[in-house]
């Protein structure tokens, strides 16, 4: 990259720490610097909510894929753009008054409440369950940062972690809820702009829609949704990678997106900000996939990784200035879900242990613990991410079926279900999660994305125990 990538990014780097270092003089008590005082507008709950829901594999390991086995990957965004309707839907404007009634700021915290549960089990399972799997999110976020520095600076992997990690912590360090939700705004916007910009540019340059046909017939691969290397997609197949969109309902930085807006009657207008987003995000992704494969025929013109397909069309299409900024659209797609992550970590260790071990701690002692947390959980993250044979995708795909198989029913059924005993919750989250990993980890994986067994486990464990807890109310109602 030449010297004037390198000063356009290095400004955008300084913007976002300087949010940072703003919102470190406005953030005044705990809500603040955890939840943003329940004080955000329509628009920048839309866009930082659906920013830090995509994260580096909208820009890397989407069109990575696309790139890779054709348009057949497109059912994973089919999914997630149903399942982000569903959320904003279903389960926002429940959620925002109910955590708002039960003056609670993290989803562990919620569930212990709205259900009862005295014994702490769900908090401190939903905890462990939460800082685990952020870990592992946070990690691949730091794969594409790693990933991107490395190809921008030409300096080692494993230092390019460390470079990204240290911007992103420095901001969230430094501003907490505020300055995610600021920089996330900014950056989802730069994020949609780039994402119309260069797949409009290498459909040009790549020869239009004759250009892509020819490429696309030389690497056998289909314009036909239904087609894998021209055999037919199977059912099973298509709801597996449509079962993406059943994560949202238990993906905690997102949810925590919609208990801090000002207002119930925002969320629609929100969701009306965020589908558009997200439906021309997707489809802009989808199109770097395809009209990357008209520019590059073998992955090994873009360093032999097909997730670096939008870094290396960058800084083929346009010129030093320009590609700065676009480089930072793809940073900015990192970043924003990495704040949001290591700031609900933070969270959940302050509000969910910290707070319940040292009950009397002032509103500052929390803010900093949450400062610290950001840290420690950063740390473990970089450990993760420093195996430069690391994939984008197949990290976010693990966390992602984790929150999703555990949390989803969970929350709709505390949501929606009056009276709901806690024991068939947790019995169900425990199922769910154990129904996920031994999927995945006995290989069934590879039939059947392990979010939708478990998904399907934790939603009939919930139904069955409810059953049972209510028989025997029942039966002592009568022996009474």
């Amino acid at each position: 990259m030449g010297i004037e990538t390198l000063i356009t990014f290095g400004i955008y780097l300084v913007f976002l720490m300087g949010i940072g270092v703003f919102f470190y003089k406005r953030t005044s008590g705990v809500e603040d610097y955890l939840i943003g005082g329940r004080g955000m507008g329509s628009w920048v709950t839309a866009l930082s909510a659906q920013a830090s829901d995509m994260s580096g594999w909208l820009l890397m390991g989407l069109p990575g894929a696309i790139y890779l086995y054709g348009i057949n990957q497109i059912w994973i965004a089919i999914g997630l753009l149903i399942g982000t309707y569903l959320n904003w839907k279903f389960v926002a404007k429940s959620l925002r008054r109910q955590t708002e009634e039960t003056d609670t700021l993290t989803i562990s915290t919620f569930l212990e409440k709205k259900l009862g549960d005295n014994t702490g089990l769900i908090r401190n399972f939903s905890a462990i369950v939460t800082l685990v799997f952020f870990t592992i999110y946070s990690a691949s976020g730091l794969v594409a940062a790693g990933k991107l520095f490395e190809t921008m600076l030409g300096i080692d992997y494993q230092v390019a972690v460390v470079v990204g990690a240290l911007t992103i912590v420095f901001y969230t360090f430094m501003g907490g809820y505020l300055a995610s939700c600021w920089t996330d705004f900014f950056q989802g916007a730069l994020m949609f702009g780039a994402i119309i910009l260069v797949p409009t540019m290498a459909f040009r340059a790549g020869g239009g829609m004759d250009g892509m046909e020819a490429a696309m017939q030389v690497r056998d691969m289909t314009m036909n949704i239904m087609e894998n290397g021209g055999e037919k997609i199977g059912f099973a197949a298509i709801i597996s990678s449509m079962a993406w969109g059943l994560g949202y309902f238990g993906q905690p930085h997102i949810l925590v997106r919609f208990m801090s807006i000002k207002s119930v009657k925002e969320l629609d207008k929100s969701r009306l900000i965020a589908m558009i987003w997200v439906f021309i995000s997707l489809g802009g992704a989808i199109a770097v996939g395809l009209t990357g494969v008209s520019l590059f025929a073998t992955t090994d013109m873009m360093g032999g990784d097909a997730e670096r397909v939008f870094i290396y069309m960058i800084s083929k299409l346009f010129n030093p200035w320009v590609g700065g900024v676009l480089l930072a659209a793809i940073l900015s797609a990192i970043m924003s879900t990495i704040d949001s992550q290591l700031l609900v970590s933070s969270t959940t260790l302050t509000e969910d242990f910290y707070k319940y071990i040292k009950k009397d701690a002032t509103d500052g002692e929390l803010m900093w613990v949450g400062r610290i947390c950001v840290v420690a959980i950063s740390a473990i993250a970089v450990v993760l991410a420093l195996n430069p044979g690391a994939h984008v995708l197949a990290l976010v795909s693990y966390a992602w079926a984790g929150f999703g198989a555990v949390f989803g029913p969970a929350i709709l059924a505390t949501l929606y279900i009056k009276g709901i005993n806690w024991k068939s919750v947790f019995l169900g989250m425990l199922t769910g999660m154990l129904v996920m990993l031994l999927w995945k980890e006995l290989g069934y994986g590879a039939y059947m994305y392990e979010l939708l067994p478990g998904f399907i486990a934790n939603g009939v464990s919930i139904f069955a125990a409810e059953k049972i807890f209510a028989g025997k109310k029942e039966r002592k109602a009568v022996q009474g």
